[in-house]
């Protein structure tokens, strides 16, 4: 029996998020699928991954200065060695980095090593750090990559002059499913709480740094005479904090912190716009998936997002400050038809990065990696 392995740092936020699709793909084509990532699930038990025939719970940190990565690469590489693996598929910079220099001798006996890269760390204005850091890596480890999979056309333009991968690539991201959205409005609302006479703008997304929301806070707060709600769907480090400046802020009563949700696809018909102030993406599934739902958006000019919104055509470019932010939500609040028509626009745009569109272009890519033969795909 075939067999392929899919590596990521985490299972619940990365591998139950995104690849199901393709661990389904493998299995209904006889290949024994199998997962190597670190058990992020509040519950451990509660990790059960469909599709996945074998799990190895591998104790990935995110941070690639971390030293408890070198025990997850020796865990790795005796799972890679003993796994005779025809195909490795990893994800994630610290899960891929640690599975290219893990599947060295497995590549040497004919496994094949593709990387899927969700957004290079060091683009365009990045930190010097970032670049410090993560671009040798990433320059090194294309030796020992057979195909480099990128997801916006930044990345793409620059792995193609400076990554010697075996072979880059062009995907565009991990695919939407297009059938899970557009519900209705007032069941969207019931379940938050929220009147119908609100303008609600909606963000999804970790609490992170690099996600940026105090900015629609700062933003809201110069809008005291609009009956505007924010509605924040995810959780991370930064929670507390962020409930902490809505309250300095004097807003906490027209912000709704919901945590972490398995019905967002349920939530964004309630929203009238999807605020995204990130400071770096890839290609941003939240942002595909408030598309797909016909919602209009704000966001900054950054790689990915220029991939998927024109200013004035699918959504609107704010600049990230609060000013900035703050006007641009004024304008769609202002003006109910331009909020329309850059969410039709947007849902039809977002198609080109349908999930069917997308498993279609990864199954060649798997077709074609893997050579002449019958591999079922």
């Amino acid at each position: 029996m075939k067999k392929v392995l899919f590596t990521a740092t985490v299972v619940k936020t990365h591998i139950m998020e995104f690849h199901i699709p393709y661990l389904r793909m493998f299995q209904q084509a006889g290949w024994e699928t199998a997962v190597a990532a670190r058990n992020d699930f509040d519950d451990p038990g509660d990790c059960v991954i469909p599709c996945c025939d074998r799990y190895y719970d591998i104790p990935f940190e995110r941070s690639p200065l971390k030293r408890s990565n070198l025990r997850a690469y020796r865990e790795l590489k005796r799972v890679i060695d003993r796994g005779e693996f025809d195909l490795i598929h990893c994800h994630t910079p610290v899960g891929a980095l640690l599975t290219r220099l893990a599947a060295g001798k497995a590549r040497q006996k004919g496994t094949k090593v593709i990387y899927t890269a969700h957004g290079f760390h060091f683009f365009k204005g990045a930190p010097k750090l970032n670049w410090l850091v993560y671009f040798p890596a990433e320059w090194l480890c294309g030796f020992l990559t057979d195909v480099l999979i990128t997801i916006n056309r930044e990345d793409y333009a620059f792995a193609k002059k400076h990554i010697h991968a075996g072979k880059v690539c062009y995907v565009p991201g991990v695919g939407v499913d297009m059938d899970r959205f557009g519900g209705s409005r007032e069941t969207a609302r019931e379940k938050l709480g929220i009147g119908n006479e609100e303008f609600v703008l909606l963000s999804v997304g970790e609490m992170t740094e690099n996600k940026n929301h105090r900015l629609a806070l700062q933003a809201l707060a110069l809008l005291p005479e609009k009956p505007i709600r924010y509605v924040l769907v995810g959780r991370g480090e930064r929670m507390e904090e962020l409930q902490a400046q809505a309250r300095e802020l004097g807003i906490a009563d027209r912000v709704i912190f919901t945590g972490y949700r398995n019905d967002v696809s349920e939530l964004y018909p309630a929203a009238d716009a999807f605020f995204f102030p990130s400071f770096r993406e890839g290609l941003s599934v939240a942002l595909m998936e408030a598309m797909a739902s016909g919602l209009p958006a704000i966001v900054g000019k950054i790689r990915g997002n220029t991939d998927l919104i024109d200013d004035g055509v699918e959504g609107l470019y704010m600049p990230l400050t609060p000013e900035g932010a703050a006007e641009a939500i004024r304008k769609l609040y202002d003006d109910p038809a331009l909020g329309a028509r850059l969410g039709e626009a947007a849902r039809e745009k977002v198609r080109r990065f349908s999930a069917p569109e997308v498993q279609r272009k990864m199954r060649e890519i798997y077709r074609d990696t893997m050579g002449p033969g019958d591999w079922g795909l």
